[in-house]
């Protein structure tokens, strides 16, 4: 072989040689930005939820947001959820005056509005669920009421919501649909306060919501009465304005309007929206 023949062969190698460290490099390179990539991913994906969320809700709420309640720091460990059932329009007095929650649920869109007129929610009200009157009377019905009509009966101790809450305003606009006046022996601060009056026997009958007679359970009986169908409340749910866990609130409102969410208030007896 001519010293020239060997020279062109030495180039080719040292040619070769260098296509193969590129190709190396090339796949380094392709590794790295594969795992800058994932890195990205990872760290783009939404933060692990903590924390308490205060949620403010209708008192008929309180069995079924109960257990949404667990099932939800279930799914978040290190999340705890705190309620304050009550009547919604004081809850909406208390979010105005500058109590710190998280979410509202209102059983009435009007006592909502408390809320919203303030300007202290950062996300648009959405119906959830709805939620119809019934009576609820002492276990056996021993008055025999079976209409609306039956709780003006002289000697009849009746209880009702106040007007200003939303069971109440509902019982009324019953009421006046069927031209009907009833004074009852006196009027609660929120639909469990006038269920526990017939529960404790200190009222005949309560007008009160579907659900709560159904998680009363045999302390009580149902009546329906066809006059509730004109007065079916819509329960609205918002995120509130400076919310101290915002992230996680928007995760428990999700639950609440999700598949497995509206299980649970169907089967508490809500109506879907």
């Amino acid at each position: 072989m001519t010293r020239t023949e060997r020279r062109t062969r030495r180039a080719v190698q040292v040619t070769g040689a260098g296509v193969a460290a590129l190709l190396a490099l090339s796949a380094c390179s392709s590794d790295d930005s594969g795992d800058t990539s994932a890195k990205s991913g990872s760290s783009s994906a939404s933060p692990k939820l903590s924390g308490t969320v205060t949620v403010f809700a209708a008192a008929s709420l309180k069995e079924s947001f109960t257990t949404l309640g667990e099932e939800f720091e279930k799914a978040h460990p290190g999340t705890k959820v705190t309620f304050n059932f009550g009547g919604s329009d004081t809850l909406a007095a208390s979010i105005t005056g500058g109590a710190p929650a998280d979410v509202f649920a209102s059983a009435s869109p009007k006592t909502m509005a408390i809320v919203t007129d303030a300007k202290d929610n950062a996300t648009e009200p959405v119906t959830f669920v709805r939620n119809q009157l019934e009576i609820a009377t002492l276990p056996g019905n021993p008055d025999k009421v079976s209409s609306l009509k039956d709780l003006t009966k002289s000697g009849l101790k009746v209880v009702l919501c106040d007007k200003e809450v939303p069971c109440g305003a509902a019982a009324q606009k019953a009421l006046e649909a069927s031209g009907l006046k009833l004074t009852p022996v006196s009027y609660e601060q929120d639909v469990k306060a006038a269920l526990t009056k017939v529960e404790l026997k200190e009222a005949d009958a309560a007008v009160v919501y579907k659900t709560d007679v159904h998680a009363a359970g045999d302390k009580v009986e149902g009546v329906e009465f066809p006059e509730s169908a004109d007065a079916i409340n819509d329960y609205p749910i918002a995120l509130l304005k400076d919310a101290p866990n915002a992230e996680a609130a928007k995760a428990f409102i999700a639950l609440v309007r999700s598949a497995d969410g509206q299980k649970v208030l169907t089967e508490a007896g809500f109506l879907q929206p």
